[in-house]
């Protein structure tokens, strides 16, 4: 197999490997489609079983920030990276700047910000080196952690999902599994909590689970039988590829909708599967896209009542995307697909007229101001 072919089977436009030995830095930066603006999308460190899983991921990952930010309605192109190590004992200042100076040197191609296994300290040391860096603190003119913002989107979304298939979007008495206590997973906790849901809480971390079953009277469950809860909703928030053939079979959830990215391992297989055991499922990338929202804002000059009000509007996107599926019967994820890539074409033919010169806004230079 050629080294082109991951890359071209999603038509990326760029990936780059960023090595520097003496501060334990193995990277792979993924620039999937750049038509709507620069790339956006977060630097996840993870501790891969080989070399090859990690590309797969960065590819995956960079590909659904591209439909995350266009169904989003943000300027902003697709991209995702991955460092290949372990984020609880292998990070240092020396390797995030390391970080920083490759980032720097895509001149704005792609920025980055926190994901799985990152968080805004390191963002912080990467901004030493680079201006193209989002999710930085509030004290040094940032958003801070985007997780309220992504889990207000994953609940409103939940909310309008509910709505499509219960005909209320209330989730009062609703029974909710949510696989991942991270911080985005407990503010949805939160939410839900609030709403008078039904709870049922599991993440590898003990003393995670122990939190989110203190604050919101929810149930733990072992991180082996999560599949198997019978329960209305399934909320995915931790790691992707989670619905395959082993575990679509145990299923008794009637909705997936969790802030996980990539949580089909194989869309078209694994989608066809959940239609046909009934399970309504709210595509990722739509209904996740509250951190991309709040990062956008930071670029633009950040005020955090803008973005919340901003991913509250995932709540109509899903119900657009539920409308095209059910009157062209496709699948959901199929529906949301074609929403995005038609307004990345009609956007793309837009920018294909000559207008001069022009720069980006906030941090990064001045929106829509001739130069």
């Amino acid at each position: 197999m050629s080294i082109f072919d991951p890359i071209q089977q999603f038509d990326h436009e760029q990936v780059v490997l960023c090595s520097d030995k003496s501060v334990g830095l193995r990277a792979i930066v993924a620039i999937h489609n750049t038509v709507l603006g620069p790339a956006l999308g977060g630097t996840r460190m993870w501790t891969y079983k080989t070399d090859e899983d990690a590309l797969k991921d960065a590819l995956r990952l960079s590909r659904g920030m591209t439909y995350k930010s266009a169904l989003a309605g943000l300027n902003l192109g697709g991209g995702k990276a991955v460092i290949l190590g372990n984020p609880k004992t292998d990070k240092s200042e020396a390797m995030w700047r390391a970080y920083g100076r490759y980032i720097e040197g895509l001149s704005g191609r792609y920025i980055t910000a926190e994901d799985v296994g990152t968080d805004t300290k390191d963002m912080e040391y990467i901004r030493m080196e680079t201006k193209y860096v989002s999710g930085i603190s509030q004290a040094i003119g940032g958003s801070g952690d985007p997780s309220p913002v992504t889990a207000l989107g994953v609940y409103v979304g939940m909310k309008a999902t509910a709505n499509e298939l219960f005909g209320t979007d209330s989730l009062a008495g609703k029974s909710v599994v949510v696989q991942g206590a991270g911080h985005v997973g407990q503010f949805i906790c939160e939410h839900l909590s609030k709403e008078g849901a039904k709870i049922y809480i599991s993440d590898i971390y003990e003393d995670r689970v122990k939190e989110v079953v203190d604050k919101y009277n929810a149930e733990a469950i072992d991180p082996d039988k999560v599949y198997d809860v019978d329960a209305d909703i399934f909320c995915p928030s931790a790691l992707g590829a989670i619905v395959n053939d082993d575990t679509i079979p145990r299923f008794k959830f009637k909705i997936i909708a969790g802030a996980a990215n990539n949580q089909l391992l194989d869309e078209a297989k694994h989608g066809k599967m959940l239609i046909d055991k009934g399970i309504l499922y709210a595509p990722d990338y739509v209904i996740n896209a509250g951190g991309v929202i709040n990062v956008y804002y930071e670029l633009e000059g950040y005020h955090r009542d803008r973005a919340l009000k901003h991913a509250e509007g995932i709540y109509d996107t899903l119900k657009k995307v539920y409308a095209i599926s059910k009157s062209e019967n496709i699948p959901t994820y199929t529906a949301s697909n074609k929403l995005a890539e038609e307004r990345i074409r009609n956007v793309g033919h837009v920018r294909q007229k000559y207008v001069g010169s022009s720069k980006f806004s906030g941090r990064l230079g001045e929106l829509h101001k001739n130069v």
